[in-house]
């Protein structure tokens, strides 16, 4: 006894059902359940493959939105992927859910991608910038949480980049928040966000090393970043093999 798998009209598969031991073991009525049965597989198996098309088609559109900004500033390049890289290891620790794991990634990736707004003259200018352009620079939070409200997806992500520079003692921006005021994976980001940047040659400087950046880290915590969050991106980098984590291609949360 056998049944098509359908969908849309087109046969995925069958079912096939058989005995050696006994002959007309199936009756009309089973082959009608059979049927019932094969037709509902057919439409959940075509629906799965819809989903991960879809999925696939929205990470690689993140993807192609992280290499728009590298093209600008090809200092930033890798530096989401290695960011994401950092907050997941960082959230593993803290046992967030695959669900928020996934929310953090999509931040990480896109965590600058508001500075596609920032004129080409302050976002690559080698020398300091006056308290004018400081201004425009930091509006990338913003411009970046707005271009990301119209995708419903993202929704849950706009916070987390729109406050991934606050402070933890109140001192940050754009809106002062101070300590479990700001979500949680913000100050992740904040801390890997941070390091990885002063670990990478910028226009304005050369990488610090890990043992400085460490310090920094260390000197800045309970003002700038969540002590807590500190302590666990240490034993992070404890637990890696080198300071800098390559990363190709990012690692999906499914």
């Amino acid at each position: 006894m056998c049944a098509p798998l359908v969908a849309r009209g087109k046969v995925l598969g069958i079912i096939y059902l058989d005995s050696s031991d006994r002959k007309n073991l199936y009756t009309k009525d089973d082959l009608a359940l059979l049927s019932a049965l094969a037709l509902k597989a057919g439409q959940s198996l075509d629906n799965a493959r819809l989903y991960d098309d879809l999925r696939n088609l929205f990470y690689n559109t993140v993807e192609t939105l992280v290499r728009a900004l590298q093209a600008r500033d090809k200092y930033t390049s890798g530096h989401s992927a290695r960011v994401s890289r950092y907050s997941l290891l960082v959230a593993e620790k803290l046992g967030l859910s695959t669900r928020e794991k996934h929310h953090l990634y999509l931040a990480a990736m896109l965590h600058d991608i508001g500075k596609i707004g920032i004129p080409d003259n302050l976002l690559n200018r080698p020398g300091e910038l006056t308290d004018e352009e400081i201004k425009t620079v930091r509006n990338h939070v913003t411009v970046g949480a707005s271009m990301l409200k119209a995708l419903g997806e993202m929704h849950p992500v706009v916070p987390l980049i729109l406050h991934h520079h606050e402070a933890f003692d109140g001192s940050g921006y754009p809106d002062g928040l101070a300590g479990e005021q700001i979500p949680l994976m913000s100050r992740i980001l904040a801390v890997a966000d941070t390091y990885d940047a002063m670990t990478s040659d910028r226009p304005y400087r050369r990488a610090l090393s890990k043992a400085d950046a460490i310090g920094e880290l260390k000197r800045c915590a309970g003002t700038s970043f969540d002590p807590g969050i500190v302590a666990l991106f240490l034993e992070v980098l404890e637990e890696q093999s080198s300071a800098v984590i390559d990363v190709d291609e990012p690692q999906y949360v499914t």
